[in-house]
């Protein structure tokens, strides 16, 4: 993610111009990593690991930015934002994400979000774009500016809605995302944070709704759909 580096801010890590940034992700283990690594460049004033959590805290704390994640129960980031930004427009959003897929990017912008980074971006790199987006910028590494730009460009009132894939749970999406692009089931477990067997739980649930037989068919499925 060397394409977000830039010079860090003066005095971002002093007194009074300390960021307020709220994080929103369901894996405990993320958060603090994240707590840790912006300790010196923001302050962190809450945390949340629900939609329904987020949405309280966030409006009793009312921070600079959110950093929040894309793919959660209840509806993920997308609820979170379309509960906040009627009630709450002057707090800003930075998705931050293991996905990188065009759906994702796309539906979280539409939704009222700042920005867009992966979980690959550096403490540094992440410190600066906070940074940016509580000033007002846009931030996206290239390949995922390419996305809303094609998106807004071409198609500026479409929907980004597929009857197929909304069938789909986030945690589905995210597991036949990581199986489309050849990652074990191991792998995969290692990716989300989660059990092998509810990785096939997961893979099983996505064949029965998708009428598929085996990996190889989702594979082209999403490959036609750009999710991989």
């Amino acid at each position: 993610m060397g394409e977000l580096s830039m010079e860090p801010t003066e005095g971002a890590g002093a007194g009074p111009e300390r960021l307020r940034v709220f994080l929103v992700d369901d894996h405990a283990m993320f958060r603090a990593g994240v707590r840790a690594e912006l300790g010196a460049h923001v302050e962190v004033v809450g945390e949340a690991s629900t939609v329904a959590e987020a949405v309280t805290r966030i409006a009793a704390v009312q921070p600079d930015v959110v950093l929040l994640d894309v793919h959660m129960p209840d509806g993920g980031g997308r609820a979170v934002l379309d509960a906040m930004r009627r009630t709450h427009p002057q707090v800003k959003f930075l998705a931050l994400s293991v996905s990188d897929a065009a759906e994702d990017v796309i539906g979280l912008i539409r939704a009222g979000a700042r920005g867009y980074v992966t979980k690959t971006i550096s403490p540094d790199e992440l410190a600066a774009a906070i940074r940016r987006v509580a000033d007002g910028d846009a931030v996206f590494s290239p390949r995922l500016a390419g996305f809303v730009l094609d998106a807004f460009a071409a198609r500026p009132d479409a929907p980004v809605a597929d009857p197929e894939l909304d069938q789909l749970t986030n945690r589905e999406r995210e597991v036949l995302r990581l199986l489309a692009r050849g990652y074990a089931y191991k792998e995969i477990a290692k990716e989300l944070y989660i059990s092998i067997k509810t990785v096939e739980t997961h893979v099983s649930n996505v064949l029965r709704k998708l009428q598929m037989s085996n990996r190889y068919e989702l594979s082209r499925w999403a490959a036609d759909r750009r999710l991989v």
